[in-house]
């Protein structure tokens, strides 16, 4: 007989592996081998009785299991920790080289093609630069990009790649005044089909994600998600972004837009309302540079190698908090963020300026009746984006969805 339990676990199990088919003891088990290596993932490294506790599963049931997974290469055993009493516990930890996958971030003024491994470690990386993006230019990224990577990798390597996971911004086309494009240059982007066309130039199942989701959801797996479960996320590039974390799961709405903070208005300095993106993105730096007659191509070589570019940066500092202080006022008036997470295409020290800057300019305004969010750093850095699309392999293959996993979800003893 099947517990009322065991049925919830069925139906959980079936929603993430098979929506349209039953439920039975094989797509159980595949369920909770995703679920232990999700919860290892999460907490870094998990003993039997600790996975045997959050899932409630048997401590028979997730010998089973780990035995499985350590078989197969996907987990790795770590020194013994001994107790008072009873055997020592062996915590299991992620093998990073059990799987990789490529992640490929299109920007307005450049593209990055990661290869990354089983923990979130960037192994091989290629980057090119452009005056704007155009399909022949990527689509030469990922032919040529991969086979860059992948004449340096063994066969076994090779054999464990996972997929292509691309973040890319939506409509591309709508940016072609403020990246200097010639009229009508990007309405190709238009009628281009660009997961449709990389799946069928590449040998890798291919996934398509927007680029500010996709460096959120790198935030949430290998930031600061551990410590925060709600937190509103800035990302910004060429053009900022965002995303929107509630109970440790990426909330992508409606229509997959939610948390796309660029059109939201704010105040200038002047007291003109603008949208965020207008004052708090990277081209206006650039143009800023431009005026002052500094050569601005140098934001776009390497974000980790920007020089102290002086007054420019600073006004761009300042002007950039004082806009963002006024999106996250406003976005924890309608939801009570635990954080606001700050991260973007530049250096660890413009980051932390940025981030000083916007508590500042945050304490100066009217903050009756709302609770000010801890305003951080983001941890994952200015490759967010890339690493955010190479999850998506990942996570298809052998994660589950982060909703199941971050409530923890009781499984079912049919293993």
């Amino acid at each position: 007989m099947t517990t009322t339990e065991e049925m919830h676990a069925l139906t959980a199990a079936q929603a993430v592996l098979d929506p349209g088919g039953g439920a039975n003891q094989v797509r159980v088990r595949a369920y909770n081998e995703r679920l232990v290596l999700s919860l290892v993932r999460r907490h870094g490294s998990q003993a039997k009785s600790e996975i045997a506790k959050r899932t409630g599963l048997s401590a028979q049931t997730v010998s089973v299991i780990m035995r499985s997974l350590e078989k197969d290469g996907l987990l790795i055993r770590g020194e013994p920790v001994r107790g008072r009493v009873g055997q020592p516990s062996v915590p299991m930890h992620l093998n990073p080289d059990a799987a990789y996958s490529f992640g490929v971030k299109i920007g307005r003024r450049s593209a990055d093609l990661v290869l990354m491994d089983f923990v979130g470690t960037i192994r091989h990386q290629v980057h090119r630069t452009y005056r704007y993006p155009l399909p022949d230019k990527i689509m030469q990224l990922l032919k040529e990009g991969i086979a860059e990577i992948t004449a340096r990798m063994t066969a076994q390597e090779l054999s464990r790649v996972a997929g292509v996971g691309i973040a890319a911004p939506f409509e591309l086309w709508n940016w072609a005044d403020e990246v200097g494009a010639p009229e009508g240059a990007m309405d190709v982007w238009r009628s281009f089909d660009l997961h449709a066309e990389a799946e069928a130039a590449l040998p890798y199942p291919v996934f398509l994600q927007n680029d500010a989701t996709s460096a959120c959801g790198a935030e949430l797996v290998f930031g600061a998600g551990s410590n925060y479960p709600d937190f509103v996320y800035f990302f910004i590039g060429s053009f900022i972004g965002g995303g929107i974390v509630l109970n440790s799961a990426v909330f992508a709405g409606r229509t997959g837009t939610a948390g796309a903070i660029g059109p939201l208005p704010v105040r200038d300095r002047s007291g003109t309302t603008r949208q965020l993106l207008d004052i708090a993105s990277i081209f206006v730096l650039e143009n800023l540079l431009s005026e002052r007659g500094i050569d601005p191509e140098p934001l776009w070589y390497s974000a980790d190698d920007w020089v102290d570019f002086g007054e420019p940066l600073e006004t761009w500092i300042r002007d950039t908090a004082g806009a963002l202080a006024q999106a996250i006022v406003a976005a924890s008036s309608i939801i009570d963020f635990s954080a606001a997470v700050i991260e973007g295409g530049f250096p660890g020290w413009v980051k932390t300026r940025l981030v000083q800057a916007t508590i500042e300019e945050v304490d100066r305004l009217d903050l009756q009746g709302i609770i000010r969010p801890e305003i951080v750093e983001g941890r994952v850095g200015p490759q967010a984006r890339a690493i955010g699309g190479a999850s998506l392999p990942i996570f298809d293959r052998y994660l589950l969805d982060q909703n199941v996993l971050f409530k923890e979800t009781r499984t079912s003893e049919l293993a």
